[in-house]
């Protein structure tokens, strides 16, 4: 080996395969991605294709396979049709107490108003009825 040869790099070991922990994601959703790595002296491209779009979840990245998985799954959707339903029931009922409230209030306000006039004219019989008793006095002489 010459002291003062060309220099030659050795290649670069070959990169390891990545690992997607659980809290990891792909940065790519398209089903084919490209992963470009450099290295100090050459550029080299590796491309990676996968034969289908299957998208993995969950801790062993068993999927919709497991039946427990899929009764979980429509669980769920049940409960939050149901949340939604309960949702739309409250809606309806908080209306309908709303309404009621108005109507009493309306109630109230008439009756207030009927005893307001109702006061009104009993002052004005009791006024009449003072003049009526003054009426005939004349025959008791």
């Amino acid at each position: 080996m010459p002291l003062f040869g060309s220099k030659r790099e050795p290649s670069p070991p070959p990169a390891p395969p990545q690992k997607h922990s659980m809290f990891s994601r792909r940065r790519s959703s398209s089903p084919s991605y490209r992963d470009t790595r450099h290295s100090s002296s050459t550029s080299r491209t590796t491309t990676t294709h996968t034969s289908s779009p299957k998208r993995t979840s969950g801790m062993f990245s068993r999927g919709s396979g497991d039946p427990s998985i899929a009764t979980a799954k429509q669980s769920l959707m049940n409960a939050e049709a149901a949340e939604r339903d309960a949702d739309r029931a409250l809606f309806v009922a908080k209306n309908a107490v709303r309404e009621a409230r108005e109507h009493v209030h309306r109630l109230e306000r008439e009756a207030a108003e009927e005893a307001r006039l109702a006061k009104i004219k009993q002052g004005e019989a009791k006024a009449l009825g003072k003049k009526g008793k003054l009426l005939g006095r004349h025959d008791h002489v």
